[in-house]
């Protein structure tokens, strides 16, 4: 199950590890040098709700077999099609979906909800109080990108970052 702990709701908060992506957006975890003060030789965890945004944006969630283009095959943690407990929501969005179609007129509205749909489990844990999602589409550059405001319990931008190579459509017709 994926919980988010909320910053300062306890005296010592669960650390979670830091997922970092690459140029090619592949996420792995770090390790800490044997230097580190706190944790040396340990997984990094210093970016608990970038690395939440991370599993919720880029994990593929499973979704209904109608959703489903012919020939593809349905995606995502198995265990969500049988293992929800109450109150728990199945983990990832269904952004997968997009990254095979070309950049046709409206997918800026199927990517918005994509996100906002993955990221509502961060405001339904009260992690944060506000997700804003910006869609851009430049059909010239054949890319996609999304651009990720978060906002803490004080109204405050808390998080703020943009995915775009991930979405970049490369010899897609449209």
């Amino acid at each position: 199950m994926l919980r988010i702990t909320p910053i300062g709701d306890q005296a010592d908060p669960y650390r979670i590890p830091d997922l970092v992506l690459d140029e090619h957006g592949v996420a792995d975890l770090v390790i800490n040098d044997m230097l580190h003060a706190e944790a040396p030789g340990d997984l990094q965890c210093g970016q608990g709700l970038r690395t939440q945004v991370i599993i919720c944006l880029l994990t593929d969630a499973r979704v209904e077999p109608s959703e489903l283009r012919s020939g593809d095959s349905n995606r995502g943690w198995i265990g969500d099609t049988f293992d929800t407990m109450a109150g728990e929501t199945p983990i990832g969005s269904k952004l997968w979906l997009l990254r095979r179609s070309s950049l046709y007129e409206g997918i800026e509205q199927y990517a918005e909800l994509y996100a906002r749909q993955a990221l509502q489990t961060l405001i339904d844990q009260r992690a944060v109080v506000r997700v804003d999602v910006d869609v851009t589409v430049d059909r010239r550059a054949n890319s996609l990108a999304l651009d990720i405001k978060l906002y803490g319990k004080s109204g405050a931008q808390i998080y703020n970052e943009k995915f775009e190579l991930l979405w970049r459509q490369d010899g897609l017709a449209s």
